[in-house]
């Protein structure tokens, strides 16, 4: 709807697909030179940009052009706060009291300011995303690198060997390779999104009401399944043939490329977490059980705990597993399942972890991300009752926390780099490159929001990222 008061013009769309998958609004105004741009997830504040141009005119000619283009896209003129903001879920966690009084062997660790559910670790980071929204980078021996402020809190962090990605509580995925952090999927399900896992540009997606989705790098869903019977779908992980999923009714696969179902298992309590290595699926259960499948669905061993799994990982080939519980409890077993320790975690209790290198690293209800050394030398040494003396990260008080861009930075000069070109097709714009070193009919995957058919763009260099293209280097648009 648009209305005019003092001099000042106001349109305001909202976007609803027929699958539920996205529930957007997008809100022009201007006011005599001024135009503003207001847009994100129905419910939220958004993001804002403002710009001035030369007179009211030329700057309502640009609104009339941008909301032309959103309705092209299915964009329809609505009324602010008739749609509900959608549910955002928080795990609750009931903590025990911990009984064990020896310490995990801890390297050292890092406290954020909220419950923190994101990790990834490769081979130069540690990535800690919280609550609040707030993701940290770190080095392995534990010193703060970057930091990031995303609008909503940050449940995953994923990577597919090129970028590292985090699932925000905002329906969006944002890549955070680069100085500033841009939307690279937009990915809302019907119900609360939980996990995130991405392989080979496919990224599956696991909601709080038992849903399980695959999206392409360009946020299209592929397919998407629901089962009315279950809900709470914490466990999401994608390999070259499958999405395996673990919800309140057990664990299962669907087929990568065409979602078909090829089996489904009851586990033992709902699950909280999941793990996959090599050809094995770790499921950790609120029965205080980590149960291990084959990928063909084959149940092959338990490993029991004194509290619920709230999270769990394996060593490569399974040789060690480990849980964390909520009772603020690690444990590490053996493939065979026999229990090597259980140790506390002397910061709260473990909501995600991951195995990378010798080092179990894992997030916590407090908001701690700690470094555990769980090499075959530590984990004997801690059956013995030695472990290190544990080191305290800081945070340095001057270090900015980059947030989400807007905009992008204007240039008249694309040498050096690769041009871009927005292309109409259908209802979407596409992006891709207009440089002959590199095949012009391959994708970009760029940020929705800041795509304009027929827009110019410049970037530093392309890469192959399996049958559509991934942005190294800063995004720019060309103005001539």
């Amino acid at each position: 709807m648009t209305g005019v008061l003092s001099g000042m013009a106001k349109t305001y769309l909202e976007f609803s697909d027929p699958n539920g998958a996205e529930h957007k609004f997008y809100e022009v105004t201007v006011d005599g030179p001024e135009l503003t741009i207001r847009y994100g997830r129905i419910g939220t504040d958004g993001q804002r940009s403002t710009k001035t141009f030369p007179d009211a005119a030329v700057a309502q000619a640009e609104a009339d052009k941008k909301i032309r283009e959103k309705r092209k896209k299915g964009y329809e003129d609505a009324v602010m706060g008739a749609r509900q903001k959608r549910t955002v879920v928080r795990r609750e966690v009931t903590e025990t009291r911990s009984t064990t009084r020896q310490i995990a062997p801890v390297l050292w660790r890092f406290k954020t300011r909220s419950a923190a559910y994101g990790i990834f670790v490769d081979q130069n980071t540690a990535w800690v995303g919280n609550d609040s929204g707030e993701v940290f980078a770190l080095t392995l021996s534990g010193e703060v690198d970057r930091s990031f402020r995303l609008p909503d809190g940050v449940k995953c962090l994923v990577s597919d060997q090129f970028r590292t990605f985090a699932g925000c509580d905002d329906g969006n995925v944002y890549d955070l390779s680069g100085k500033l952090p841009f939307m690279a999927y937009e990915v809302e399900s019907k119900a609360a999104l939980l996990w995130l896992d991405l392989h080979g540009g496919t990224l599956g997606v696991s909601d709080s009401g038992g849903g399980v989705y695959a999206f392409d790098a360009e946020s299209d869903q592929q397919w998407g399944h629901t089962d009315d019977r279950a809900s709470m779908g914490w466990m999401v992980r994608v390999d070259a043939r499958g999405v395996y999923y673990g919800h309140s009714r057990g664990v299962g696969m669907f087929d990568r490329e065409s979602g078909f179902p090829n089996w489904h298992r009851p586990t033992r309590g709902s699950v909280l977490f999941g793990w996959q290595e090599g050809n094995d699926l770790y499921a950790g259960t609120s029965a205080n059980l980590i149960q291990r499948f084959t990928k063909a669905g084959e149940h092959v061993q338990d490993y029991q705990c004194d509290g619920s799994v709230l999270s769990c990982a394996a060593s490569p080939g399974g040789e060690f597993v480990f849980a964390g519980d909520s009772g603020s409890a690690v444990y590490c077993f053996n493939r065979a399942g026999e229990r090597l320790w259980k140790l506390g975690t002397g910061c709260a209790s473990a909501l995600s972890m991951q195995f990378a290198a010798d080092k179990l690293y894992i997030v916590t209800t407090n908001g701690t991300l700690a470094a555990i050394d769980v090499s075959p030398a530590a984990i004997e040494a801690a059956r013995q009752g030695t472990t290190p003396e544990v080191r305290d990260v800081k945070l340095a008080a001057a270090m900015p926390a980059q947030a989400p861009a807007t905009e992008l930075t204007v240039t008249r000069n694309a040498s050096g780099g690769v041009l871009l070109r927005g292309v109409q097709e259908g209802s979407k714009v596409r992006i891709r490159p207009d440089d002959s070193r590199f095949h012009k009919d391959w994708n970009v995957q760029f940020p929705r929001n800041l795509r304009a058919a027929d827009g110019l763009y410049v970037v530093d260099d392309l890469e192959d990222a399996g049958g559509f293209y991934r942005v190294v280097g800063d995004l720019r648009r060309l103005e001539n």
